[in-house]
């Protein structure tokens, strides 16, 4: 590049003949310049811009690369994270059949357990009513004994006088001596 300046520059120094000259004017030249700096700018700017080029493909191939990946790598724990969830659902399922069961079992046994104690209080009530019944039934046989007694006791009272008593006593001893004349 230096060279092409260099030779440029030479050109413009050196007075030419008539035939040959460079138009100093800007409005004419343009045109030729712009020609002339866009054949620079292909000619050297094109490595650098294919270089520019190459080197942005590869970091979009990089990024789509690495986010199919991570894309995968999301899909595949996703599944395993379902996996998990069917498998804690299960065992949650599970878990409630066998509480549901175990409550099913304990009502089964308190009820069991209601019926049994349910029967031995009626059990525990009849022998008490038994006993109770009993024990009326004797307190009304010591009382009936201990009114018959003392209605037989005033009837002997009203009725035993001194000389039924006389009498009795003398049949009495008279019994005895008979039972002793017997045995002799």
């Amino acid at each position: 590049m230096k060279n092409l300046i260099d030779t440029f520059a030479i050109l413009t120094s050196f007075p030419m003949e008539k035939s040959f000259s460079l138009n100093g004017n800007i409005l004419e030249t343009n045109l030729i310049n712009l020609g002339v700096v866009l054949g620079f700018l292909v000619y050297f700017g094109s490595g650098l811009l294919s270089s520019l080029l190459e080197n942005r493909k590869k970091n979009i191939e990089q990024s789509l690369s690495d986010a199919e990946e991570r894309y995968k790598a999301a899909n595949e724990q996703l599944k395993q994270a379902q996996n998990r969830f069917l498998e804690a659902k299960k065992k949650a399922d599970e878990i409630r059949q066998n509480g549901l069961l175990q409550i099913q079992r304990e009502r089964q046994e308190l009820i069991q357990a209601a019926d049994n104690d349910a029967k031995r209080l009626e059990e525990s009530k009849n022998a008490t009513l038994r006993f109770e019944e009993q024990r009326a039934i004797d307190e009304v046989r010591r009382q009936v004994s201990s009114l018959a007694l003392e209605k037989a006791l005033q009837k002997l009272r009203v009725r035993l006088n001194a000389d039924v008593h006389a009498r009795v006593i003398d049949h009495s001893i008279g019994l005895l001596k008979n039972l002793g004349s017997v045995t002799d």
